[in-house]
């Protein structure tokens, strides 16, 4: 609840959920990969961009109010950006998304009046914090097609904790999917602007199956146990976007878009996958 005493609503819990995932001095080394202008290829294999000393630094001096400011950025201007954050104005757009545990920001449709259709996805463990962004341009001239043009990863860890989580070999994607076969899961889903008040209980979903992941050609693994699977042009129908990250031994995350068939984000998936069920 914040310092009004109002009656808590679910864009509080929303808030709530965003001090608790965020808060952090989040630093490490983000790989962009982005399309090249002159041959037209997006090389997921290796990275266009690094930079080694990205930071993402989240304070809230009270229950209300907070500063983001980030340095290592690719598209800002030095490099750099402060933010004000405030509860009362957070989110007001609709496009942030927070479980416990995971949280991001998204695009609710593909517009063609915005210039990109875009995703950040974090999956927090413990204090760290593995982030995927995902961008679509459309192309000039070619109707209502949209294609990926930037990917980043960086694997974060907060330095306000010590020691700091360690970093996560990486499998190919094949062997880390394969490794998670069958284990149980839990399911939790958000739809947008309908934040429930109450944290929900999470549901039992099917056990973990490497196709229900791997559902497009275009599927990629990064460092820190970070894997997608998207469409490189997006359908003109329904699709799904999946995120996913190994973030120990027994704990898998997986984050899914769901969009409708008229493009429009219809809710957020989150499941949980552990080999004990937990």
């Amino acid at each position: 609840m914040g310092s009004t005493g109002a009656e808590v609503t679910g864009a509080d819990r929303q808030w709530r959920l965003n001090r608790r995932n965020f808060d952090g001095c989040w630093s490490g080394t983000s790989q962009w990969f982005l399309r090249d202008p002159t041959t037209g290829v997006l090389d997921l294999q290796c990275p266009a961009r690094t930079i080694p000393d990205t930071c993402y630094s989240i304070d809230f001096s009270d229950a209300d109010t907070g500063t983001w400011d980030g340095r290592g950025l690719l598209f800002a201007p030095d490099g750099r950006r402060r933010l004000p954050l405030c509860r009362a104005t957070y989110n007001s757009g609709g496009s942030c998304w927070q479980f416990d545990g995971a949280g991001g920001q998204s695009s609710l449709a593909v517009d063609p009046a915005q210039p990109r259709f875009g995703h950040e996805v974090n999956l927090f463990s413990g204090r760290s914090r593995s982030m995927l962004v995902l961008l679509w341009a459309p192309q000039a001239g070619a109707g209502d097609l949209w294609r990926l043009d930037a990917v980043a990863a960086v694997a974060f860890r907060c330095s306000r904790s010590a020691p700091a989580d360690p970093p996560r070999p990486q499998l190919p994607v094949a062997a880390l999917l394969a490794e998670l076969e069958g284990w149980p899961g839990r399911l939790e889903t958000l739809e947008p602007h309908r934040w429930p008040i109450d944290d929900p209980d999470p549901v039992a979903c099917d056990p973990f199956r490497p196709a229900d992941l791997a559902r497009h050609p275009l599927t990629v693994g990064f460092d820190d146990g970070l894997v997608c699977s998207v469409p490189e042009v997006l359908p003109i129908g329904a699709f799904r976007l999946e995120v996913g990250c190994r973030m120990a031994h027994d704990h898998f995350q997986q984050l899914s878009l769901v969009f409708d068939g008229d493009r429009r984000l219809r809710q957020w998936e989150r499941r949980r996958f552990r080999p004990d069920g937990g």
